[in-house]
């Protein structure tokens, strides 16, 4: 008799054998690398540049209850080691996104689709979800009650914690599925803030959002962006959100998504053992849209030369003893 064929590799195994899978809030992910929120459009924009089957997953812009139209340019303005935006939840809508987007999204295999979600009060959360609950394919919300960008709603949701307490409490009744809460970065203690998002019913938690930030001419006096403030991104920003990351994790029991200037990946191993489930990367798609790509196989080399058995075990391991 002949051998038995041998069985093939899982997609989440490096060739070193290193198990590169994650669980996250009961979602198998073939890696923690997940597109974040209003950096990788609905997914469909980047087929053509980035094999979607190579990430954990990604999250589409944030969707509202109605289109949004966004805010004027200048929008985008490029900082020291960072960016600032301030795009204003630009989107289709909820409806839209289950008619046009969803029914091409199902039709790649191996993706994981996050649906973020947005709204100015707390029935536009509830009646977005609804909407979403329609959507077959989508595997979590994201509630973005964090966007310092919109002249309403967004930020004051995410700090205020009696508003935030309300928004997750009827969000989460409304949801069919597992539900994340993006916290703000603009409050003045994070692991408060999450602890209040876990009580309130949140299956997992994902930060930190942008920080309120702003940019000005000098010559001509006015600001670099039309909204005059706007949400700083990027490598900057990355020593404050691991603080936070590792500040929350240790606050709550539930998954944290870390992100925030993500850009390597030793980045995500960073965030990972400051207590990071899975990470999201942003703002580096803008100047490389094959970033996400590029990590997942610098992470996956990071992993082949350590002999690292199984990525997830690296979750909450950092060292505080002496060094």
């Amino acid at each position: 008799m002949s051998a038995p064929a041998p069985k093939p590799r899982p997609k989440s195994m490096t060739k070193s054998g290193t198990d590169l899978s994650v669980r996250f809030c009961g979602i198998e992910l073939k890696n923690p690398l997940i597109a974040a929120s209003g950096t990788f459009g609905y997914g469909l924009e980047f087929e053509d540049v980035v094999q979607l089957d190579k990430l954990g997953g990604f999250v589409v812009k944030g969707l509202s209850r109605e289109p949004i139209t966004g805010n004027p340019p200048p929008r985008l303005f490029e900082t020291a080691a960072g960016m600032l935006n301030a795009i204003g939840l630009q989107n289709v809508g909820a409806r839209a996104f289950i008619d046009e987007k969803l029914p091409k999204l199902r039709e790649k295999k191996g993706i994981v689709v996050f649906a973020n979600v947005f709204g100015y009060t707390r029935d536009d959360y509830e009646r977005t979800i609804q909407v979403l609950n329609e959507g077959e394919g989508i595997a979590a919300y994201e509630l973005n009650v964090s966007c310092p960008n919109t002249a309403q709603g967004g930020i004051h949701f995410g700090s205020d914690p009696r508003l935030l307490e309300e928004v997750v409490v009827k969000s989460k009744r409304a949801a069919e599925r597992p539900l994340i809460v993006k916290l703000s970065p603009n409050v003045t203690s994070i692991p408060l803030m999450a602890r209040i998002a876990e009580d309130a019913g949140a299956d997992a938690i994902s930060l930190v959002n942008t920080f309120l930030a702003m940019a000005i001419d000098a010559e001509t006096r006015r600001p670099r962006i039309a909204n005059v403030t706007a949400g700083l991104s990027g490598p900057a920003i990355k020593p404050i959100a691991l603080r936070m990351v590792y500040e929350a994790s240790k606050a709550v029991k539930i998954p944290v998504l870390g992100m925030g200037g993500v850009s390597t990946g030793e980045d995500v191993v960073e965030f990972m053992l400051a207590g990071a489930t899975a990470v999201q990367i942003g703002t580096s798609s803008y100047w490389d849209p094959c970033g996400t790509e590029t990590v997942v196989d610098e992470l996956t080399r990071w992993c082949n030369d350590r002999k690292i058995p199984r990525l997830a075990e690296l979750t909450g391991g950092l060292r505080t003893d002496a060094i």
